[in-house]
């Protein structure tokens, strides 16, 4: 997967309007409105500029620089940011991420949506990291789900390539994924298949399957993926068995509660891919704290 049918120049343009209009909408719910002033920063003069720097409480993989430095964007421009680290690289406890000096005011404004950002996204970098760290020395690659957070897509996808993941499909244009309520509707797997296939054959072609049964069927629809449902271990083995028989051989996407103690185990099975909502819906946000001086 990893975007292949996605195109990386217009995934990083996706990106890039939604670091944005994200970061406008963040500045704005948090002063009230558009026209709504920090009262707290006001009590500052306006000419009193300010140094701090950004510290992690916390281990971890660090992702969304970008959002901080738009923040301070949006809010004028005058905060300069040396960042000590990149996105995707290793925090350790007590480390500096960066330092940031210019306008008082317009540092304080923009301290918490800035570290809502940067706190959120390293969550979701890290605890990919944790994971792919699990399945190690097997040739199965991690995916994400589109269980994320509203009007975050995009930034908690590129959060997992920062911690080493892959991206599954983005949305729901770039790549076929037949679920249980298509294939009903559809009328059956074959039929499901069949019209995709016909629809738009340039397409990634994903279903889902149940069971061995309509696993057959999938194969014999020539679906290029096929999602393992709640697929016991020995019943993936068996899946990869029948594969193994056949004339078509479609990756294989194991799927459904998958947690960081059963992955392992999962991916020695020698599926292709393991998918996992954790990633991006269950993410607890990394503890980072921001010390400012004046000058």
């Amino acid at each position: 997967m990893n975007q292949q049918h996605l195109n990386q120049q217009y995934f990083n343009q996706l990106l890039a309007n939604e670091i944005r209009q994200i970061c406008q909408f963040a500045i704005n719910e948090d002063l009230g409105g558009e026209n709504c002033q920090d009262i707290t920063a006001e009590l500052i003069a306006p000419e009193t500029q300010a140094t701090a720097s950004l510290i992690t409480r916390e281990n971890g993989i660090l992702c969304g620089t970008k959002w901080v430095e738009t923040i301070f964007e949006l809010l004028g421009g005058s905060i300069q940011i040396d960042w000590q680290l990149k996105d995707g690289d290793l925090m350790s406890v007590g480390q500096t991420i960066c330092e940031l000096k210019g306008n008082a005011r317009q540092l304080l404004t923009g301290e918490r949506s800035a570290m809502n950002f940067l706190q959120s996204l390293s969550a979701t970098a890290t605890l990919t990291n944790q994971y792919i760290k699990q399945i190690a020395g097997s040739n199965c690659k991690l995916l994400d789900t589109r269980k994320t957070i509203p009007a975050m897509r995009y930034g908690q996808k590129y959060a997992v390539k920062c911690g080493g993941g892959t991206n599954h499909r983005i949305g729901l244009s770039d790549a076929y994924l037949i679920k249980e309520n298509h294939i009903m509707a559809c009328g059956g797997i074959k039929q499901a298949l069949s019209k995709a296939i016909k629809t738009n054959p340039e397409k990634l072609l994903e279903i889902e399957v149940e069971n061995l049964d309509e696993l057959k069927q999938a194969i014999e629809g020539k679906a290029q993926v096929v999602m393992l449902d709640n697929f016991t271990n020995p019943e993936i083995e068996q899946a990869l068995a029948l594969r193994n028989k056949s004339e078509w051989k479609p990756k294989f996407e194991a799927s459904g509660n998958v947690n960081i103690e059963t992955i392992a185990e999962i991916a020695k099975t020698g599926v292709d891919y393991i998918s996992v909502g954790a990633l991006t819906k269950d993410i607890k946000a990394i503890d980072l704290s921001m010390r400012i001086t004046l000058v």
